[in-house]
């Protein structure tokens, strides 16, 4: 049966847990085949290549250190060798890291920035000439420490929200053949997180509750097919940043 996304390449980053595994089964469940990168999960990263095969998608789990330009352009090498095409690319992958002022060194600061941010624009220089074929999009993740800040995570705030300008500026490099916008997911809450975590966030939330892993990947599935819309910002967060 035709799906909106059949015949198309999603490349997730960050795919093996969390977030970015949740993202790669939604797509694939529309349609696309998937190319389920991972860090250090492998196992993790396998588990969903199984899941997909079994929807009858293609996928495929390849590692990469984000950090080093060599190995993401290896990836993107990787990726259209093996499914021939990209036309999506979802820029999950991500480091939390506390570092108040006090706290703060610099090698959190150059973790922070180099996986939040770095990758994310390798990623996507490397994999804009196959993104121009086939008028593709690039989903980026920030959150709400990009928007209003948080001061136990001062470089994770900054990196976010370097990623919401990254978003804005790709937006324009790439018009009109690539478009390109954000997520900035907050007051979600996952299966294993401590309960303590779901009780503040429904307290930061206008709405009183908090949001689900499904919500996100809804939320990326729209700007996936939101055909008239790049350099976008889609917060999700139950009303927290108001």
């Amino acid at each position: 049966m035709e799906t909106k996304l059949s015949g198309r390449v999603a490349l997730v980053t960050g795919a093996g847990k969390r977030l970015g595994r949740v993202v790669a089964m939604r797509l694939a469940s529309e349609g696309a085949d998937v190319a389920v990168h991972f860090g250090k999960s492998e196992e993790e990263a396998s588990e969903v290549v199984r899941e997909i095969e079994r929807l009858g998608r293609r996928a495929a789990a390849m590692q990469a250190e984000l950090t080093s330009v060599e190995q993401i352009r290896g990836l993107v090498q990787r990726v259209s060798h093996e499914f021939g095409r990209i036309d999506v690319v979802v820029n999950c992958a991500a480091n939390f890291l506390p570092s108040s002022v006090v706290s703060t060194t610099e090698e959190i600061w150059d973790a922070s920035l180099d996986t939040n941010v770095k990758g994310p624009f390798f990623l996507a220089q490397a994999a804009a000439p196959w993104l121009r074929r086939s008028n593709g999009v690039i989903v980026n993740f920030s959150d709400g420490g990009g928007i209003s800040g948080w001061p136990r995570y001062i470089a994770h705030s900054v990196s976010k929200t370097g990623m919401i300008m990254l978003t804005k500026t790709l937006a324009k490099a790439l018009a009109p053949d690539v478009r390109v916008n954000a997520i900035a997911p907050g007051t979600i809450t996952m299966p294993g997180d401590p309960a303590e975590w779901e009780r503040e966030f429904v307290k930061l939330s206008p709405l009183k509750k908090t949001g689900t892993p499904e919500d996100v990947a809804e939320a990326v599935s729209y700007l996936v097919s939101a055909k008239f819309m790049t350099g976008h910002v889609l917060v999700l967060d139950g009303g927290r940043t108001l």
